[in-house]
């Protein structure tokens, strides 16, 4: 089987990757983040069959675009640390840590292990993630 190297549509294509990850997570937050339709949004980095498995709930497309909202309404300040990516033909395991400040000046940071597979054009297909909380809200 032959595999389509994992690029994000406009990026050099030498990227390693941890910036592809890095840069998939921080791109996607950005654009979530604006007054761009939802739906339309994650459609740009997902696909339209997207399922991702997070803590064992099942997320597809609608359920996605619903999470934005909340999103958009408590998230202030973000930043990704990618820790270690393996990537073989078009899928990834990541390990990364997800730095938020909310809205409430609460500050949370998740670690995450997923395993990921993308399209030659770097939309996300399927994921499955483990997160754990290292810091909660006060």
């Amino acid at each position: 089987m032959t595999y389509a190297p994992i690029r994000l549509p406009h990026r050099p294509p030498h990227h390693t990757p941890e910036q592809f990850v890095h840069d998939f997570f921080t791109s996607f937050t950005e654009a979530a983040l604006t007054d761009a339709d939802p739906g339309e949004v994650v459609d740009r980095f997902h696909t339209r069959d997207v399922v991702q498995m997070s803590d064992g709930t099942r997320l597809d497309r609608d359920r996605l675009v619903a999470h934005l909202r909340p999103l958009r309404k408590n998230l202030r300040e973000y930043r990704f640390d990618v820790h270690r990516v393996v990537a073989d033909g078009d899928c990834i395991a990541a390990h990364l840590t997800i730095h938020a400040r909310m809205r409430n000046g609460a500050v949370v940071a998740t670690e995450v292990f997923q395993f990921g597979q993308f399209t030659a054009d770097g939309r996300l297909r399927r994921s499955e993630q483990i997160t754990r909380t290292l810091t909660t809200p006060s």
